[in-house]
């Protein structure tokens, strides 16, 4: 295998673990990060491992959903009004996307990315240079409502075809899982195969790592253009540097879309805002949840439980909406009435911007405008999720590997609908 020069523009969950597996593999990377590769997605992120999340976002009934939430601002899912092109383009695709026929052929590829992940996680963790915390403890679909309980039953039903164990619980039997935090539910699905982490303690963990295995990394240098030849990406360039590249991978999340135009590259990705609270007083619990109504996610992590949600489509910005923060604080006492976060935990809120692919599915692989470029992003709501999975399955394209999975379903240049 010949040694590659490779430039990983993005320097989240998916550009650490790309550069990762392609300095294992022996070749050379820098990646280059606008930020300071503390804060993002990456960081906020409910943590989960999920091979229970085999439904993309783009399901029948989110249309009507979509239309229902989108002008009511604490809602679990936003679109701030606007006349944007881009965001019009997206939006017909994603409707487009909203078949149960999308759902019938994606829920299988879903499942076997998720799981080759959470393999992959597994692997790093027992890895001597790896210290981070990961829990397999299953994950538990809350419902208060008949409803609610009807809609994940239908998910529950695919997924157990698909091989995956999963109980229904009572709210007693919830309890004897969970003693010390009552729940105020109906019932819930426990999916045991999930499993659950503390993002910033694995980032930080990854990026000493790739530190000492040589990787270069430019912070705080935003990608300003490419210098091209003919198909090929010869350097990338910042305002500081120019960075010789045999391949370029491009795991730039939400401004993938902006970043790819420069290369006459079409690719719909919007920004989809997500928000966390941070409870660091005790709770009592020791279960991953999703509050499915609310559209919540609950998890334990080292030292303090987390409270994610919500779905803005806002633009890119890092603007706290209150409401939205109000309407996370709230599910979480509706649901464990002992929880009450504090204003101060309030005030301490961050958010971070998903990558939202218009179907649900990320983007994986080459694109035949560019002949040394690789996309690794839009990954919706599940990049902490696939972050291994996609380094893995990127390293093996640029090695010249056959790749652990097929990429067609992940495809650029894939079509909408049907």
């Amino acid at each position: 295998m010949t040694q590659k020069k490779v430039v990983v523009v993005g320097g989240g969950i998916v550009g650490l673990c790309t550069a990762y597996f392609l300095q294992k593999e022996g070749h050379e990377v820098t990646v280059i990060d606008q930020g300071n590769l503390s804060a993002g997605a990456s960081h906020v992120n409910a943590g989960y491992l999920t091979p229970s999340h085999i439904v993309p976002m783009a399901a029948p009934g989110m249309v009507a959903k979509g239309f229902r939430w989108m002008f009511k601002s604490s809602s679990p899912f936003y679109i701030k009004p606007r006349l944007d092109k881009d965001l019009i383009k997206w939006g017909i695709k994603f409707m487009k996307s909203c078949t149960t026929a999308h759902v019938q052929r994606s829920i299988q590829t879903i499942l076997d990315i998720n799981i080759l992940s959470k393999q992959l996680y597994l692997e790093m963790q027992s890895e001597e240079d790896f210290d981070f915390h990961l829990e397999t403890k299953g994950l538990l679909m809350a419902y208060k409502t008949t409803q609610a309980e009807k809609e994940e039953a239908e998910v529950v039903a695919w997924a157990r075809d698909l091989g995956l164990k999963i109980d229904q619980l009572s709210p007693s039997e919830v309890l004897e899982k969970q003693p010390d935090t009552p729940m105020d539910i109906a019932g819930a699905f426990w999916y045991e195969s999930d499993a659950h982490s503390t993002p910033e303690l694995f980032m930080k963990n990854l990026l000493s790592l790739l530190k000492k295995k040589g990787v270069t990394f430019l912070t705080g240098e935003a990608v300003t253009h490419f210098k091209t030849s003919g198909t090929r990406i010869n350097k990338v360039c910042t305002s500081k540097h120019q960075v010789q590249a045999d391949e370029t991978v491009i795991a730039s999340g939400a401004w993938s879309e902006s970043l790819l135009k420069q290369l006459g590259i079409q690719l719909s990705v919007q920004a989809g805002k997500g928000y966390r609270i941070n409870v660091t007083q005790p709770t009592g619990i020791n279960l991953p949840a999703i509050l499915l109504e609310s559209k919540v996610a609950v998890t334990p992590m080292q030292g303090f439980t987390r409270f994610g949600g919500t779905m803005e489509l806002s633009g890119i910005n890092h603007q706290i909406n209150t409401k939205r923060v109000q309407a996370i604080a709230q599910a979480a006492t509706a649901y464990y009435p002992n929880v009450v976060p504090s204003q101060t935990t309030l005030a301490d809120v961050k958010c971070g911007l998903r990558p939202l692919s218009p179907d649900g599915l990320p983007f994986i692989g080459r694109h035949s405008k560019c002949t040394n470029l690789v996309l690794a992003t839009g990954h919706s709501m599940m990049g902490w999720s696939l972050g291994p999975a996609t380094g893995k399955l990127v390293t093996e394209l640029i090695s010249d590997q056959i790749t652990t999975l097929s990429l067609s379903p992940f495809s650029a240049e894939r079509k909408y609908g049907g």
